[in-house]
């Protein structure tokens, strides 16, 4: 049996837990860790006209955005990942899309068949390429504006910026060339003729520039220190995007994307010139491709297929597919 005292004490403790709200003799509640960011894959699908959004980890769909435009072509997300700008072929416009809401924000005229878009390396403008137009476009990515444009090429299709973002690079399909141009002056300060019909431009974690000529059946290198093509590999008709990542502790390689042999052919670097080292078949007309921040996935969209196939870097094998929207053209992950 309590004493009086002891009975007294015991009331007035759980008086006290309860005034400070911690329960009746209760531990204090444990603090909940915040839940990891999630990975998305985004797809642009030409002609569905919208951007499918893909869970990373499970492979899930998780929307459809309408794009509220026509021809759904190119993607480009900002570095926080907030913002999604898709180019659309046949308005001529970029889509903006708030990727936590999922929903389009902004639509924006940058010229004639706006074709791919790049954003700079401080993330403040989005550069548009207009085919129709031979203009790029600069856009306030903040504003929503243009704030002017730049005379290229024949048909440009292709953009991508130097490591230190003093230069601009643009492949010109009409002119067959790629054109260097000075990002504070906004001066073509040289052509590089190409091939045939080149498109697809990326930065390679060399800091060299790779580009695709479509048209034809290679792929080629800028460096940038001479501002001229350092090697180039033929590999098949049809050659569309790049992508970088490791298969185990090689690398990293070049993933490329072969639209006429429905292959992604894996390119490495031996003793300054380039080598195929593998091929991976995956869906019909392989176009977009992009990499997992650890190098170890590539994903890839295929054109005629519909479909996103996850590689695995490691086994070079199909390990999952997603069925997405028509004619898919480009992939992008958030890191």
């Amino acid at each position: 049996m309590k004493t009086p005292w002891v009975a007294r004490s015991i009331e007035t403790l759980s008086l006290l837990a309860v005034t400070l709200g911690l329960g009746s003799c209760a531990a204090p509640p444990v603090q909940q860790a915040a839940p990891e960011p999630t990975t998305r894959i985004y797809v642009a699908n030409e002609s569905s006209n919208n951007v499918t959004v893909v869970d990373a980890a499970t492979l899930a769909v998780v929307a459809t955005i309408d794009a509220r435009n026509y021809s759904t072509h190119d993607l480009s997300l900002t570095r926080d990942g907030r913002r999604l700008f898709a180019t659309n072929l046949a308005s001529g416009r970029v889509s903006v899309i708030d990727t936590q809401t999922l929903e389009v924000v902004a639509s924006i005229f940058t010229g004639a068949r706006s074709h791919v878009i790049t954003l700079t390396n401080d993330n403040r403008h989005a550069w548009v390429a207009n085919i129709g137009d031979d203009t790029i476009s600069i856009v306030d990515v903040e504003a929503f504006r243009i704030l002017g444009t730049i005379p290229t090429g024949k048909g440009p299709t292709g953009l991508t910026f130097s490591r230190d973002g003093r230069f601009a690079y643009v492949s010109n399909q009409g002119d067959r060339t790629v054109q260097v141009i000075d990002t504070g002056s906004h001066d073509v300060i040289k052509t590089i003729p190409v091939g045939t019909n080149p498109h697809f431009l990326v930065l390679g974690p060399d800091g060299r520039i790779w580009g695709c000529n479509t048209g034809g059946n290679d792929i080629y290198v800028i460096d940038p220190q001479t501002q001229s093509i350092a090697a180039s590999l033929v590999l098949g008709p049809a050659p569309q995007q790049i992508a970088f990542a490791y298969k185990g502790i090689a690398g990293p390689n070049a993933y490329v994307t072969v639209a006429g042999t429905n292959e992604v052919m894996v390119v490495g670097m031996d003793g300054g010139n380039l080598q195929v080292r593998e091929k991976i078949t995956v869906g019909n007309r392989p176009n977009g491709i992009w990499s997992n921040s650890q190098g170890t996935q590539v994903f890839v969209v295929g054109e005629a297929s519909n479909d996103l196939s996850v590689v695995d870097t490691g086994t070079s094998q199909v390990i999952g597919k997603v069925q997405v929207g028509r004619k898919p053209i480009r992939v992008v992950v958030s890191r």
